[in-house]
């Protein structure tokens, strides 16, 4: 049995507000875990994830969606600055640790610079996302969600085509969100700004 991911939402530090770093190294961390544990799921459920290549791709479009995520909810309680700086420091954590993963596979000596392949990644990913509605902090829209589910769909086998949209969608996605949901709402100091959970404008990872 897959144990469930440990979610670290508070710290004993009381004064004053989380920098973005902290907040970045937590919640990254927290959504890499996740997606890894999905792409898991998939294996377990007898869909074929048969190269490195693919597996890391399906963690690149679920941590993607989960990043754009974080922003929709930083767009409903944080200000405008605080937002950007937060926003960006996830996405560059994000960078670092698929660098770390894929070089734990491809090794020291390959000279691609698979961090800023991945930011330049969030950013069209970040595009895409900003063209749906995420009607509160608790859910994505079925559009949003199918867009995500499609895209995994496409690097999957013929076979496993089917029926991993259902799979993405109605039960690895829930799950997914609910946990970065309550790591990242836990760990914002900053008081609410009523400003609703509407469609923001796009920020870039950089």
């Amino acid at each position: 049995m897959v144990k469930p991911v440990k979610v670290r939402t508070v710290w004993f530090k009381k004064d004053g507000e989380r920098s973005p770093e902290e907040i970045a190294s937590s919640v990254a961390t927290t959504a890499w875990r996740v997606a890894d544990k999905a792409v898991d799921n998939l294996g377990r459920q007898d869909y074929d994830i048969i190269t490195p290549a693919r597996g890391f791709k399906l963690l690149a479009e679920f941590t993607a969606f989960l990043a754009h995520y974080c922003d929709r909810m930083a767009y409903a309680t944080l200000t405008s600055e605080r937002r950007t700086a937060i926003l960006q420091a996830v996405s560059n954590r994000l960078g670092e640790i698929m660098e770390q993963n894929v070089r734990e596979v491809v090794g020291k000596d390959d000279p691609r610079n698979f961090k800023q392949e991945y930011i330049d990644f969030l950013n069209r990913r970040f595009a895409d996302y900003a063209e749906f509605e995420f009607p509160n902090d608790e859910k994505a829209s079925f559009p949003a969600l199918r867009f995500m589910a499609l895209q995994i769909r496409d690097e999957m086998l013929d076979s496993d085509k089917t029926w991993v949209m259902d799979q993405i969608m109605d039960i690895e996605m829930p799950e997914m969100m609910g946990t970065v949901r309550k790591s990242f709402m836990g760990l914002l100091s900053d008081a609410p700004v009523k400003r609703g959970f509407g469609s923001p404008d796009m920020l870039p990872p950089e």
